[in-house]
């Protein structure tokens, strides 16, 4: 190659990297940073919180590792506080962060990322970048071996079989039993209630958790609280409950950060789209199921689908 041409290459490169636009430049320091990342303490936060980890690392940043760091509430206050820098969460929890807003906009993947977006900007300077396109929706999941001996395949079946008198115990955590717009959304809708005896509180919100506890039968457990993503559903013999109400909202996937970072670091939206755009319902499952089911680490399951789709070099 002349040297006119290695100059002109030079040169293009120190265009597209001082305007972020080529994701893979490192500052004149060899790092940039640091960034925290954290995730919530679910199979799925700890797979997408180590995504985020190893796109920002082959990347030249500086990155401090708080993923698993723990539920919704505690990772939230820690965002806004300025605790953490960018952690994966779900566009439908804007129903539950903010107030008087529509509900039916929850139920629109769309409307919901542009709805928590134009909200959590102007309240808290958080940024939500583009979501996955997966549901990974609250749920109800039942033993099939329980479903097809009582026809339970439907929340309307499940309301008909508990207020007929059938044995209902239930795996959940604390937030899901709690929260508004989880089993008590489902309660109000389909006339149904559960009461404590009926329930098996786990603490932390890992389904992965909730779901083995039904399929070991635990404590007598035979629901269990599920997300719309989870791998481990069919290996573990159980069934999502069919939502006929359309009750809850789409929860996709979103890596979101503060402003003052992304300002600081604007590349950091060109490293993580491409890699969230192409998490659709099947791969989540799918990876999703590597944890839960084989039992791999989520680092080696993130870092091996980084890899195989070119992300990572």
């Amino acid at each position: 190659m002349s040297k006119s041409r290695i100059m002109y290459v030079f040169t293009v490169l120190v265009f597209l990297c001082a305007f972020g636009l080529y994701p893979h430049c490192v500052s004149a320091a060899n790092s940039e940073g640091p960034v925290t990342v954290a995730s919530k303490i679910d199979t799925e936060g700890a797979l997408l919180g180590q995504m985020i980890v190893l796109m920002l690392r082959d990347s030249g940043f500086k990155v401090k590792d708080k993923t698993e760091f723990g539920p919704t509430d505690l990772i939230r206050k820690a965002i806004i506080n300025g605790e953490i820098d960018i952690y994966p969460e779900y566009t439908g929890n804007g129903g539950f962060f903010f107030s008087n807003t529509d509900p039916a906009a929850w139920k629109d993947a769309r409307k919901g990322y542009e709805t928590v977006r134009k909200l959590d900007f102007e309240a808290n300077r958080i940024v939500w970048l583009k979501p996955a396109p997966a549901n990974n929706t609250w749920a109800i999941a039942v033993r099939k071996d329980l479903s097809g001996g009582k026809d339970i395949k439907t929340l309307e079946d499940l309301a008909r079989y508990a207020q007929g008198g059938g044995t209902v115990k239930l795996a959940g955590s604390e937030e899901f039993v709690s929260r508004p717009d989880a089993l008590p959304a489902f309660e109000k809708a389909y006339g149904f209630h559960f009461s404590k005896k009926q329930l098996l509180v786990l603490s932390g919100g890992n389904t992965a958790q909730t779901e083995k506890a039904a399929a070991d039968e635990t404590d007598g457990v035979n629901f269990a609280m599920a997300y719309g993503t989870d791998g481990s559903l069919a290996a573990l013999g159980l069934l999502v409950l069919e939502d006929t109400k359309g009750v809850q909202p789409v929860y996709e996937p979103a890596p979101i950060v503060r402003e003052t970072v992304l300002k600081k670091y604007p590349r950091i939206q060109n490293i993580l789209e491409p890699v969230f755009s192409s998490l659709d319902l099947e791969t989540l499952q799918t990876l999703n199921a590597s944890i839960a089911v084989e039992g791999q680490m989520a680092s080696a399951v993130a870092e091996k689908y980084l890899r195989s789709k070119g992300f990572l070099h």
